[in-house]
């Protein structure tokens, strides 16, 4: 056999073999794409998923024992807000006797005056419970957005802030605060289309469709049973029905003078405040002077700041 005689492998495909080799591995492709769910993500997007393959942990509670002595240190902090604690115990409980892989417990919506302390009863829970938080501002035209995100096709498409907590704290349970949930509009898109924060949180709320509730954004379905939920406002009027019959809905009192003192002590001694400053600021709950100010824990957390602040400067000779 002489040389011209040889035939090599690419001699032997024809160009309608090779036409038909690109379309079965195009389509091989396409299978293995379609099976992760993410063949239409870019690949920026699909880098930030990639470590949510796997899983991503939440936060138990693994005995009833480990939820009472999370109720009573919130309680030692904070006991005018005893029915939310109440609540969040009764749902702790359940979770270490059922054996989930996380914590939960039912929506909450705490109405009540400002400055009561209800975001900041739900911050330091978030801190017992060892989970990450967001807040988000109900109020306003981009609520909405903020909590779900928006579709391709907006002018300014992105994941929402709850998306946003769990990929960068690669927690699959974080606690969302929404404050002054009442007062929540609507958005409307360029073509005119209406979106309310009811309708996006509605999904998330309730466990059955939160286990597979689809991102916006992503337009990829995730698990988001596990994250709880703590809603602040004002007042009830406002609130939808459709959220109350989903939520816990307590009505919680204003704080009393000597409330704010003991706040103020507890919170003066967490923060490490030095003895006399706090001293001073206690002085003026005792003195009597401030009796009938309209007072709440924002004004005494000022109080505390101002504390640390003069207590930190030099002593003047």
């Amino acid at each position: 056999m002489t040389e011209d005689d040889c035939l090599y492998d690419y001699e032997l495909v024809a160009d309608e073999d090779m036409r038909g080799i690109k379309r079965r591995a195009m389509r091989a492709v396409e299978r293995v794409h379609s099976s992760t769910g993410m063949y239409h993500l870019t690949d920026e997007n699909r880098a930030r998923l990639t470590p949510l393959r796997d899983g991503l942990t939440v936060s138990q509670v693994a005995t009833e024992h480990g939820a009472d002595e999370i109720a009573a240190a919130l309680h030692a902090e904070m006991p005018w807000m005893a029915p939310a604690t109440e609540v969040v115990w009764r749902g702790l409980q359940a979770s270490a006797r059922d054996g989930p892989p996380g914590a939960r417990f039912s929506p909450l919506a705490l109405v009540g005056s400002p400055g009561i302390g209800k975001s900041h009863w739900a911050r330091r829970l978030a801190h017992h419970l060892s989970v990450p938080t967001t807040k988000i501002d109900a109020t306003g035209e981009p609520a909405t957005f903020a909590l779900v995100g928006s579709q391709r096709g907006w002018g300014s498409a992105h994941h929402g802030k709850v998306m946003k907590t769990i990929l960068q704290a690669r927690h699959g349970g974080p606690l969302v605060i929404l404050d002054e949930i009442e007062k929540a509009g609507e958005t409307h898109s360029t073509r005119g289309s209406r979106h309310t924060f009811t309708d996006a949180l509605l999904p998330l709320l309730e466990r059955m469709t939160a286990t597979s509730w689809e991102c916006p954004f992503f337009q990829i379905k995730f698990d988001m049973s596990w994250v709880n939920w703590v809603m602040t406002a004002n007042g009830r009027e406002g609130l939808p029905e459709p959220l109350q019959s989903r939520c816990v809905v307590l009505d919680l009192p204003d704080l009393t003078i000597e409330q704010l003192h003991d706040f103020a002590c507890s919170e003066g001694k967490r923060r490490g405040v030095p003895e006399p400053a706090l001293a001073a600021v206690l002085d003026v709950f005792d003195s009597g002077a401030i009796s009938n100010a309209r007072l709440n824990l924002r004004i005494v957390s000022r109080m505390l700041d101002r504390a640390e602040m003069l207590a930190q400067q030099p002593m003047l000779n």
